[in-house]
């Protein structure tokens, strides 16, 4: 995949920290494509090629997918348990990016199969360092499988 853009499916319903993913990734010049949607209901529509999301040409599998866990519609962990459960997506790699520090949720995420749980900092710079970071291991250093 080397010169391509990784495609990356983010999700979150935060506008302002979606922008700020976006922007650190643009900034440390890793290269990708990201697709933001705002709710669960959608991410799933996406991840499984249906309503408007039915055109795999316009909405291809993403490489990676930014899951927040608090979402309208249909909550993040249950997100991440259709995606995991379907055969044909759970060899996506799914990083949970949400607030939560809670440990019932990062037990929840990882007995649902996440492959990695990030806790947002309320710094702005702690928070684009990991951003940079994140980008860096799973975008560059991981070796994705083809989709």
């Amino acid at each position: 995949m080397q010169g391509e853009p990784l495609k990356i499916l983010l999700i979150e319903d935060n506008i302002d920290h979606a922008e700020l993913v976006k922007r650190c990734f643009q900034k440390h010049r890793i290269i990708n494509s990201v697709f933001h949607l705002t709710d669960g209901e959608s991410a799933l529509n996406y991840m499984f090629g249906q309503k408007e999301y039915a055109d795999r040409s316009l909405y291809p599998l993403p490489d990676l997918i930014l899951l927040d866990l608090r979402i309208p519609k249909i909550d993040g962990i249950v997100v991440l348990t259709k995606i995991k459960e379907e055969d044909s997506l759970k060899h996506i790699p799914v990083v949970v990016l949400t607030s939560s520090a809670n440990e019932k949720d990062v037990y929840s995420a990882y007995n649902n199969y996440v492959n990695s749980y990030l806790v947002k900092p309320l710094d702005f710079e702690k928070f684009t360092k990991l951003i940079e970071e994140l980008g860096l291991y799973w975008l560059c250093l991981n070796a994705p499988v083809k989709n």
